[in-house]
């Protein structure tokens, strides 16, 4: 397991939800303290504030790849392609190891009841036992960090 991905999990099991424990974890690469990366990512839980849509840790993957090699000039194709096939190599790393990118899919995969919208569930040993979101951000976490750095060694 990767620095980042054992301190993804690590935030997780703090309470934090998928997304921010992937996206707080890479706050050393990112530059972002842990209050603003949390906020930032805070929306994107449960596949995006719990309609169980994308996965909240590929949403705060994305946003990490963003911020290490996204683009910032309009117009810039070659960037943009550029960036957009990592951000889908990514996502298909992510799909070969858990059949989907998609929050409620990986969920009923499991065997659990998505239920989108609504609020919350409360993190119970209960909780952690039946979901495989411990899993899914460490996985995010360390397929993020193998690419960044890959792409540095490149």
């Amino acid at each position: 397991m990767t620095d980042h991905a054992r301190l993804a999990e690590e935030l997780f099991y703090k309470g934090y939800n998928c997304a921010q424990a992937v996206f707080c974890a890479f706050c050393d690469v990112t530059g972002l303290d842990t209050d603003t990366a949390a906020r930032l990512s805070s929306s994107f839980g449960g596949g995006l504030g719990r309609l169980r849509e994308v996965c909240g840790t590929v949403s705060a993957a994305s946003m990490v790849l963003g911020i290490v090699f996204g683009y910032s000039v309009p117009g810039d194709m070659d960037a943009k392609n550029s960036h957009y096939r990592l951000v889908r190599e990514f996502a298909s790393t992510f799909r070969e190891r858990h059949g989907s990118i998609v929050c409620a899919q990986i969920l009923s995969g499991a065997g659990i009841d998505a239920g989108a919208g609504g609020d919350s569930s409360e993190r119970t040993a209960e909780f952690y036992k039946k979901r495989p979101c411990a899993k899914l951000v460490r996985d995010a976490a360390e397929i993020v960090e193998t690419m960044i750095l890959e792409k540095k060694e490149r």
